[in-house]
C-alpha cells in the first residue's frame, strides 16, 4: 500500500552503501587522510557497481 514491505533493488541497496562510505570518508578526512582515502576507494568501486547494474 505504502511501500512499506517493498523490498529494496540491489541497485538501491549498493547506493546506500555508496552513500554510507562517502559519509564516512568526509568524517575521516579531518583526522586520518588514509583512511579517507581508502573509503573513496570503496565509494567508487561501488559507483561502478551502480552503473553497471542500469
Amino acid at each position: 500500500m505504502f511501500g512499506i514491505f517493498k523490498k529494496k533493488s540491489e541497485k538501491e541497496k549498493l547506493h546506500d552503501s555508496y552513500t554510507k562510505l562517502l559519509k564516512e570518508a568526509h568524517e575521516l578526512s579531518t583526522s586520518n587522510r588514509k583512511l579517507s582515502d581508502d573509503k573513496m576507494y570503496e565509494a567508487d568501486e561501488m559507483m561502478k557497481k551502480i552503473e553497471a547494474l542500469s
